[in-house]
């Protein structure tokens, strides 16, 4: 039988509504079976929607606060960054509790990721990232299916933290906010690659390979440079332009029925930072913006603690609130 369940949609990476990247949320996700949650989820059409659950008593054990389990409109993932700080967010403002005066510790298919919750804004423990290095052939076929040219790529990897992503670092932001993908062509290239996203990102000036190789050297992590980009959308909008921003991001990503572009991406985020912090190509502490494409200024916080462990930070804010019959 249906029953009323909390429920909220959050705006993830971006503290005024709108901005980000919206998340459903239900609070209680209890009693209903996978194929219920699948259902649900490919209706609200959202990139995510996640179910909030009791951790099972081996994860409480060792100080999990909640599961979660996150779907797109197609299929369940082990892991996404903004369904994390969104799930989270909606959690402590339903009145959650944590365990841990530092940590909020959420169970999901990955493992049990840690938030930060001392400090603001929110920020998770970016999982264990697996990478390695294409082929030759592998990367021409998706720059191509990106419309770019061989010159425009810098360096690329794959990139696994849960999800399979690919990235790819350009020699400009206007490379990264002009390059057209063929849908058909880069779902092929995805598909054949078994990859289910790929993101691009460059710093906000351009950077010469000569740069990019003295770059590799860890002394050498100082990016420069402001956001340029501009509109005249919303009050809201320019204010949070005039904030520095060293990295651009976008990322597209396979929905089960074509190729389309995120908003933001808090997983390909996390995995783009331990790459490029772990070669030298980027400063420990950064921000990166993505969403510019869609009309959206979502800013995603990187930072690598003592530790090397690699945090992703980012504000949400509710933009509904109330039950939904499931």
């Amino acid at each position: 039988m249906k029953k009323q369940r909390p429920f909220k949609q959050v705006d993830v990476f971006t503290d005024t509504p709108y901005l980000g990247n919206p998340l459903a949320v239900v609070l209680d996700g209890s009693g209903l079976s996978t194929e219920e949650m699948q259902h649900f989820a490919h209706w609200t059409n959202l990139s995510e929607t996640t179910f909030l659950l009791p951790p099972t008593p081996e994860a409480a054990a060792v100080g999990a606060d909640y599961q979660v389990r996150i779907f797109t409109t197609a299929y369940e993932m082990p892991f996404a960054g903004h369904p994390t700080l969104g799930s989270c967010h909606a959690w402590l403002e339903a009145g959650g509790q944590p365990k841990h005066p530092e940590f909020i510790v959420q169970q999901c298919p990955v493992g049990l990721v840690r938030i930060r919750h001392h400090v603001k804004p929110l920020a998770f423990a970016a999982p264990a990232l697996r990478r390695s290095q294409p082929s030759a052939d592998t990367l021409a076929h998706l720059a191509s299916a990106l419309g770019l040219q061989p010159v425009q790529v810098l360096a690329a990897q794959y990139l696994n933290n849960g999800p399979s992503h690919f990235g790819l670092l350009l020699d400009s932001t206007q490379s990264v906010l002009q390059a057209q993908p063929d849908p058909d062509a880069l779902r092929a290239a995805m598909t054949a690659d078994n990859i289910s996203g790929i993101g691009l990102a460059a710093t906000e000036q351009p950077v010469a390979a000569s740069e990019l190789i003295k770059r590799s050297n860890r002394e050498a992590r100082a990016f420069a440079g402001r956001s340029g980009a501009s509109t005249d959308a919303t009050q809201a909008l320019q204010n949070a332009q005039e904030t520095q921003a060293q990295l651009s991001v976008r990322f597209f990503f396979d929905s089960g029925v074509t190729v389309l572009e995120d908003p933001v991406t808090g997983s390909f985020n996390a995995s783009l930072a331990q790459w490029l912090m772990a070669c030298g190509l980027a400063p420990t502490r950064y921000t990166a913006t993505q969403g510019t494409c869609l009309g959206r200024f979502g800013q995603v916080h990187l930072s690598q603690d003592a530790s090397g462990q690699v945090w992703v930070g980012g504000a949400a804010v509710t933009c509904i609130d109330g039950t939904v019959r499931l």
